[in-house]
């Protein structure tokens, strides 16, 4: 029921982590560091895949996808987090936290839905590689881009619509370091029973499933791999989805550890901890694992430094 009398706030207070000054200033310079390197990574990782031609393929198409979106991730949550640790000033108006809202659970989905497209390109390209050109030609590609995407889009629209209806009277104080669905959700002095049923089907239909094809696909895909009678033939066809398989883990490990993990009266901040690893650490780190364990992304750039060489 609606407690609110004709009143809400418009204004939220983003309580981030309880630490000592020194602990906000390490805190800054650590969060500013992964998303300087998130952005640089992630912008180098789309530049060679836009510049060289022996990295337009569907891998590539999608992985350049993923970088886009973890570019607009970060920069969603982390700017303003950074502005608040370094300023303690954590004021955030209602306009604005709906906004990061709608970025975040808009990264969030279309993260998901392009690591399982590329999990089924991984599939298709190990378990039916003479019929991988036909399946996963350029108008496909784009299509099942367009769609994640898109979806993506409705998806995070309906959800902030619904959020931004909500009311607002009991406390202003948001105990993560973004605007995040279920904490305002909680905070809300709505009845808010009808969303978390509706939250609770939109986690199946858009974490659960899409895992769960991933886990299938992997399946798949060792079932395959065993079947090679070269143990060097086996390595080298697994070495082709590993940064994948590395990308997955790191992505859903923390989620999967936060919803699994018993609660505790020091559960919210540890659940802020593991946020921050999916939120700022994974989308960091993408950008290496794909390029220290991609031999295509090593070639890539020794050409493009080669070819940017001065002549003496």
């Amino acid at each position: 029921m609606n407690k609110c009398s004709n009143t809400t706030f418009r204004e939220f207070h983003i309580l981030g982590f309880t630490t000592s000054k020194m602990g906000q200033l390490t805190l800054f310079v650590v969060v500013l560091t992964m998303y300087f390197f998130t952005i640089l990574g992630n912008l180098t990782i789309i530049t060679l895949i836009s510049l060289m031609s022996m990295l337009h393929t569907p891998m590539y198409f999608f992985l350049c996808n993923l970088c886009v979106v973890d570019v607009t991730y970060v920069s969603t949550t982390l700017p303003k987090f950074l502005i608040i640790t370094i300023t303690q000033d954590n004021r955030i108006s209602f306009d604005d936290c709906i906004t990061q809202l709608y970025f975040f659970t808009f990264c969030v989905a279309c993260d998901i839905f392009v690591l399982t497209t590329m999990a089924y390109d991984r599939y298709v390209a190990i378990c039916k590689p003479l019929q991988y050109t036909m399946i996963m030609n350029k108008k496909v590609c784009i299509t099942v881009a367009l769609i994640c995407w898109l979806i993506s889009a409705l998806n995070s629209l309906l959800l902030t619509l619904l959020t931004s209806v909500l009311s607002f009277c009991n406390s202003q104080n948001i105990n993560h370091f973004f605007c995040d669905l279920k904490t305002l959700t909680l905070l809300s002095s709505s009845d808010t029973r009808s969303r978390e049923i509706l939250m609770l089907i939109q986690d199946f239909l858009l974490a659960f499933v899409p895992f769960s094809l991933i886990i299938i696909s992997y399946m798949k895909i060792i079932k395959t791999i065993l079947n090679i009678h070269s143990s060097e033939g086996r390595l080298k066809v697994f070495s082709s989805c590993t940064s994948h398989l590395t990308t997955v883990i790191m992505f859903y490990g923390p989620i999967i550890f936060i919803y699994l993990k018993p609660q505790s009266d020091h559960s919210k901040e540890q659940d802020n901890l593991l946020s921050m690893l999916y939120v700022a650490f994974v989308p960091m780190l993408n950008p290496f694992v794909y390029s220290l364990r991609n031999k295509d992304i090593k070639d890539a750039i020794r050409k493009l430094t080669l070819f940017n060489r001065p002549l003496l």
